[in-house]
């Protein structure tokens, strides 16, 4: 019989108890359409034939090209009723041929089909691999030469995207099968093999050790981390934290050099970094680590601001209700003008290192300056550049453009006086004219707008635990910046105009 396609081919009446299911099907996951599959055969029968074929010496038949769910259903259709429709199958039958010929037939039925998941596509890639290897006598073909013959049988398949699948399955599956079998995909395997690079990279720049113990630490990091609900910051946060203990280096420098690792920057590393707040003299808050400066911040607000903590939060320009309170402060302001003005400088200190550490962490370093003694202590001078923006993802972008706003939001950028900010920024620059012409879409167009009520997962479930911090500290050094401010009678923006403009 030649080998002629099943449109081509007499069909056969089978009894399905005499077909097998092919031991290599690519689909080891139920297929998620297999509910639909079943009751639309159940109604109404096979819509085609099955296609078989029967190894050599065998009596059984077993499927050619596809048809591993159809079988499955009518299987348990023909236990469930004993109808005899369920039994009798119309089939296509096929002369059996080289093994790999019929991985092929598989794989390409399944694309057809439906998606296979990443990792079962990897996974049959490389078993019909190792059987070319065998067919051809050859010891390792190359990832050229695989794209080749894949090619020629009819299955497209990029040398590069061989590459990502043999690092899936050689290293991944055996230490992440749970991640991988709920869903793992390309590109999330992509990232994994970054960070992995990366953080590899900074082991050797610090001389830590061979790589066989970073591989031993790695792969035990992605043991720990393998469950169906999988998250790649959990294992980053791991490796830099490993790394840290390892080389003796504070925990934010290493997430800052994996940072530029990761986008592609070069990194000046310094044995001895100061932390946020260092080598300020006016500041007053040298705190260590966050909970440190999170307690000055504390006790500065509490220092100086009244004990009725349900004082409202205003903004600079405040009128109405409240005019006696604010004429009783600014007789107070005007009794003690230095130190309040101290604490305010102090705060916008706090607010531009929080700023600064949160910027610097993710590529925004150079739009980002400091404002000592006006406004909120820092303003934004630009938008996330666009060399970065382009070679980030969806998720990070996404993540750089939400802290974008929060940082904006957080200097006033659009609700602070108009001339204060245009001062600060070049005239030619896209911010100057959306902010000078009142055009808020000329910004929302500039700068992707994340979805509100994604910003939960897009900024503060991706933020790790020292930025989350500073997230946190920023806010509380807001509010206690405003608060004080109102409370003392002080002014924040000094516009030559007075009044603050907004942007509409």
């Amino acid at each position: 019989m030649n080998d002629k396609s099943p449109s081509t081919h007499e069909v056969s009446r089978v009894d399905v108890s005499r077909i097998h299911h092919y031991s290599r099907n690519p689909r080891r996951q139920q297929n998620p359409e297999y509910d639909r599959i079943k009751a639309s055969i159940r109604a109404e029968g096979l819509d085609q034939p099955l296609v078989l074929s029967q190894e050599p010496g065998s009596s059984e038949y077993v499927l050619h090209s596809g048809g591993n769910t159809r079988l499955t259903i009518l299987q348990e259709l023909f236990e469930e009723t004993g109808g005899e429709r369920f039994r009798w199958v119309d089939c296509v039958i096929k002369p059996w041929s080289q093994e790999s010929n019929v991985l092929f037939a598989h794989l390409r039925e399944n694309e057809l089909r439906g998606g296979l998941p990443f990792i079962d596509k990897a996974l049959a890639v490389f078993e019909a691999k190792s059987l070319l290897e065998k067919e051809l006598a050859e010891e390792n073909l190359s990832q050229r030469q695989l794209e080749a013959i894949f090619r020629e049988r009819g299955f497209g398949l990029s040398h590069s995207m061989i590459s990502k699948m043999g690092y899936a399955v050689e290293i991944l599956w055996p230490l992440m099968p749970k991640a991988l079998a709920a869903g793992l995909g390309r590109p999330q395997v992509e990232k994994i093999r970054a960070l992995e690079r990366a953080a590899q990279a900074i082991w050797a720049r610090h001389r830590l050790s061979d790589n066989t113990v970073f591989d031993s630490v790695f792969a035990e990091l992605c043991r720990r981390h393998d469950g169906p609900e999988w998250d790649i910051q959990p294992l980053r946060d791991a490796l830099e934290n490993e790394i840290a203990v390892e080389s003796e280096q504070h925990r934010q420098v290493i997430h800052l050099e994996m940072e530029a690792h990761l986008a592609g920057r070069p990194f000046e590393f310094t044995d001895n970094p100061a932390h946020p707040g260092e080598g300020r003299p006016d500041s007053g808050l040298e705190a260590e680590n966050p909970t440190d400066k999170a307690q000055c911040t504390d006790k500065l607000i509490s220092d100086d601001l009244p004990s009725d903590s349900s004082s409202p939060v205003a903004n600079n320009h405040v009128r109405g209700a409240e005019a006696n309170t604010k004429t009783e402060a600014s007789a107070m302001a005007k009794a003690n003008p230095s130190g309040h003005r101290k604490d305010v400088d102090a705060l916008r200190h706090q607010l531009w290192d929080c700023a600064s550490a949160l910027a610097a962490a993710h590529g925004l370093r150079e739009i980002v300056i400091q404002l000592p003694d006006q406004g909120l202590g820092f303003l934004l001078i630009g938008v996330p550049p666009q060399d970065l923006t382009e070679t980030l993802d969806a998720d990070m972008l996404a993540l750089v453009s939400a802290l974008w706003w929060q940082l904006a939001a957080s200097s006033e950028l659009t609700m602070a006086p108009v001339d204060s900010v245009l001062a600060y920024l070049d005239e030619a620059s896209m911010l100057h004219q959306a902010l000078a012409s009142h055009d808020a879409g000329l910004l929302f167009n500039s700068v992707w707008t994340p979805d509100p009520g994604h910003l939960s997962s897009q900024l503060w479930q991706q933020l790790n635990p020292p930025e989350w911090q500073h997230l946190l500290q920023l806010m509380d050094a807001y509010r206690a910046i405003k608060r004080l401010a109102y409370d003392r009678g002080i002014e924040l923006w000094v516009s030559d105009q007075g009044d603050g403009d907004v942007v509409q």
